[in-house]
């Protein structure tokens, strides 16, 4: 009898251990955040801008943080743009031209500070706003806006021909 009391014991006791020690692994495991994008030191993105007749021959480049706070800006000079971005400028950026003479604005998301070339077009847009609708501009919210954004014809419902990122950068095809 005090051998099986002795055992019950232990064994409550050694349940126990293993209860607590998997109480405290769930409430001391982190969520890894992502990694905070910047860049180190002043960079100069360019590009080009166009619509659905043909490119943007003049308008405004506004860089924006992705609440809306102006960074910079520049100007589009027959289609294509040159910025510098200041350093220590967190990412994501948005750029967004406004074309002249006024028409529909046409925005990019910059995610990376490894790239620097851009197409800003209607495509980019569509992508960037699906983005944000999905909850933000992240790589996982570009990469679903892009899939989503990307018709097939209906004579061809495979993915063949599909070349990876359908966008540079989410803005033009590659």
């Amino acid at each position: 009898m005090k051998r099986s009391v002795l055992g019950s014991i232990l064994l409550l006791t050694l349940s126990s251990l293993v209860l607590t020690g998997c109480e405290q692994a769930q409430t001391t495991a982190k969520v890894n955040p992502p990694p905070i994008r910047k860049y180190a030191e002043a960079t100069v993105i360019e590009g080009a801008v166009s619509n659905n007749t043909g490119i943007i021959k003049t308008g405004t480049l506004d860089v924006t943080d992705e609440k809306g706070h102006s960074i910079t800006h520049a100007a589009v000079d027959n289609g294509h743009f040159n910025v510098e971005i200041p350093a220590n400028t967190l990412l994501p950026i948005l750029l967004t031209v406004t074309p002249e003479p006024a028409a529909e604005k046409l925005v990019a998301v910059v995610l990376y500070e490894t790239i620097n070339k851009y197409y800003i077009n209607p495509t980019s847009t569509a992508i960037a706003a699906a983005a944000k609708s999905f909850g933000g501009y992240t790589r996982a919210n570009l990469d679903r806006a892009a899939e989503n954004t990307v018709h097939v014809p209906d004579s061809n419902k495979t993915s063949a021909g599909w070349r990876g990122d359908p966008t540079t950068q989410y803005g033009g095809w590659h």
